[in-house]
């Protein structure tokens, strides 16, 4: 028996990217999951309305924003994992206050009802996007905090509002910092999607900088990660990073990615996907000893072998996919 067996769980953000598989492998683990989901007028799930899990978990729409519904959705809840932010970059630029509302406030409200509610722990979600360009690689959680975009601007104040809930009230929380994940189910405006399409679809691809390098992290490791920290009882009140500790810049990516499909087209300069100067994120590769040593995380999909997962789950849905501007 798994001790996930019968542990009531919230994730928010169920019917992303990464939350849809959060919620399926808690599923498999034998959790009783509850989903919260962005309320939308079509009653949507997201990802989840097409997950083989739908049926076995209940999804509650609602927003983040809001103290009542959140608390609603936290009810009962001994673990609550908080992925639902805002996280296009570029849309940051366009409307940084609503990056605020969400990824702050938002915030602010699941923390509030995880300790109403008395959950036992909040898994709390950051990004290497925090760090701006490595001052030193690899970067370890020590490295300083550095917010080149609004989007970043808004996950340092929700980290430091998750430490400011852990330190002022004793609420549990621990929080894991991805580097960049990929993966079937990812949207267009993230690096490796646009570039899968556009080799797909176009003669050529049009990209803003190749020369910014990222680690990336297939899915379902970083799911696993969020599934073993929250079972560390020493990750309470830290911060944790997850990554490959492998760097790649976009221009080998491309390249990476041209010789699983077996074909070539040229590279374009985009000057509309190009990030403000001083709001490019130069280099980002994780030192994620912290992880290994206290959960025994390891990532165990190499990069070629997730691209082409990836590829092929992205031919099979191309159908839903536009090609348009995307954000590292």
């Amino acid at each position: 028996m798994s001790e996930w067996d019968g542990r009531r769980v919230l994730v928010t953000g169920a019917g992303g990217f990464i939350g849809s598989h959060l919620c399926e492998r808690l599923v498999e683990l034998g959790s009783e999951v509850r989903g919260l989901v962005e309320y939308n007028s079509a009653g949507s799930w997201g990802w989840l309305d097409e997950s083989p899990v739908r049926g076995e978990l209940e999804a509650l729409l609602t927003d983040i924003r809001d103290p009542h519904g959140t608390e609603a959705a936290a009810a009962g809840a001994d673990t609550v994992f908080h992925l639902a932010a805002l996280i296009s970059i570029p849309y940051s630029y366009e409307t940084p206050a609503s990056y605020v509302e969400t990824n702050v406030l938002g915030t602010l409200s699941v923390l509030r009802a995880a300790e109403r509610v008395g959950a036992r722990l909040v898994v709390h979600t950051s990004t290497s996007e925090v760090y701006g360009s490595a001052r030193y690689v690899p970067i370890d959680e020590a490295h300083p905090l550095q917010a080149q975009s609004p989007y970043a601007a808004s996950k340092i104040a929700a980290d430091q509002m998750a430490q400011a809930f852990h330190l002022s009230f004793g609420l549990p929380v621990a929080t894991l910092r991805p580097f960049n994940t990929f993966g079937p189910r990812q949207s267009s405006r993230a690096v490796i999607p646009t570039i899968v399409t556009q080799l797909l679809t176009r003669d050529a691809v049009a990209l803003g900088n190749v020369t910014p390098t990222r680690d990336f992290t297939f899915v379902a490791d970083t799911v696993e990660a969020f599934v073993k920290i929250a079972d560390s009882a020493g990750a309470v009140g830290r911060v944790l990073n997850v990554g490959s500790g492998k760097e790649i810049s976009v221009g080998e990516l491309v390249e990476r990615i041209e010789t699983q499909l077996g074909r070539r087209s040229p590279v374009e300069r985009d000057e509309e996907r190009v990030r403000p100067p001083a709001s490019e994120v130069e280099r980002l590769c994780a030192d994620a000893r912290a992880a290994r040593e206290l959960l025994g995380w390891e990532p165990h999909v190499s990069l070629d072998d997730g691209l082409a997962r990836t590829i092929d789950w992205i031919g099979e849905n191309l159908a839903r996919y536009r090609v348009g501007a995307y954000t590292l």
